[in-house]
């Protein structure tokens, strides 16, 4: 195994990407930060910069505004990195599929990008946080 890969199975850092969200899975990523599910326990710290971070948390569709420095976002992080898309906006667009300004779901636009990108996901409306850390416990796990 790598040593970036055993460093991010053992401790990532996230760094939480919100594009286009209705802030009800930010809610629940904070939720999963409070002492109630302490997953800093575990090593996984939300970190301020996308160059700390080994996995990027995204939530929210994305949409045509925010496409450019989504971009941005994920060069600036170490490779390998691993994103998660939170929730059903960022797995499907959900009801905003058909709206003029939506660009597609993460998977779709992690293919423009970096087609050998690892993306893992978590569904819900809004995800829980029991599925957002058996999730990331998962996709670690594979990897």
């Amino acid at each position: 195994m790598k040593p970036s890969l055993w460093g991010l199975k053992k401790s990532p850092w996230v760094y939480h990407v919100a594009l286009s969200p209705c802030n009800n899975c930010d809610i629940e990523i904070l939720d999963v930060l409070t002492p109630k599910f302490d997953v800093e326990r575990f090593g996984i710290k939300l970190v301020g910069s996308p160059r700390h971070a080994d996995a990027l948390l995204v939530t929210g569709a994305i949409n045509r505004h925010v496409l450019p420095r989504f971009k941005e976002l994920y060069e600036q992080t170490a490779k390998p990195c691993v994103v998660f898309a939170i929730g059903s906006c960022a797995l499907s667009s959900t009801m905003f599929r058909d709206s003029y300004n939506i660009v597609g779901p993460l998977e779709e636009v992690m293919k423009e990008i970096d087609p050998n990108a690892i993306i893992a996901y978590v569904p819900g409306c809004p995800a829980k946080p029991e599925a957002i850390i058996a999730g990331v416990v998962k996709a670690l796990n594979a990897l």
